[in-house]
């Protein structure tokens, strides 16, 4: 008797609604982890645009800091023409020619040659040398690669906007768009924008 008592005391199995919640916990954590891995790759390759739209946007305060003027030879006594600061022109080509469809391109150094100091990518004293995922742009007083879009500032006079824009979904249809821009103010000072900003990143 207490032999039987003693054998139908002794392990057991799990029950199915117990394995069931396993099964269910698990699932969720793998679909966390997935979400995870998911938004980490793509935050490494937002981080180029952001970076770059950056370094753009600081290469154009830089370059209007440093008052642009001629080099010039004065006679004895007289005056040299007097600097301003000044926004560079606008690059003539984008960078990349074509939005990468989805995979890097290597961008050409010829396309980012300009035909003036005053002018672009020559301007900026800005390159790329690297393969990229985004089309690099930079206008000056047009073009604004933003306009349009949800919560895009607004600008007005005198301004510069750098931008990238990418299709990292292979589907041109939507892209994603980042962008900073810098506006001059009534006492020739440059405010640059708070933020980058960012439209459709995940595109």
């Amino acid at each position: 008797m207490s032999s039987t008592l003693r054998n139908s005391r002794g392990p057991r199995g799990f029950t199915l609604v117990e394995l069931m919640i396993v099964v269910a916990i698990i699932g969720v954590l793998a679909a966390l982890s997935i979400y995870g891995v998911s938004r980490y790759f793509l935050n490494a390759k937002t981080a180029e645009a952001k970076h770059t739209v950056g370094a753009i946007a600081m290469a154009a305060a830089a370059a209007y800091e440093r008052e642009m003027s001629l080099s010039q030879v004065l006679a004895p006594g007289a005056a040299g023409s007097t600097t301003a600061a000044t926004l560079c022109d606008s690059a003539t080509k984008k960078i990349p020619t074509v939005i990468p469809p989805g995979s890097k391109v290597n961008p050409d150094p010829a396309d980012q040659n300009e035909p003036s100091s005053t002018v672009g990518w020559t301007c900026l004293g800005f390159s790329l040398t690297q393969p990229v995922l985004y089309q690099y742009n930079y206008e000056r007083n047009s073009n604004s690669a933003t306009s349009g879009l949800p919560g895009a500032p607004a600008y007005t006079g005198t301004f510069f906007e750098a931008s990238a824009k990418g299709d990292l979904d292979a589907n041109p249809a939507q892209l994603s768009t980042f962008a900073m821009g810098g506006q001059v103010q009534s006492d020739g000072s440059l405010t640059l924008s708070t933020a980058i900003y960012a439209d459709q990143e995940d595109q």
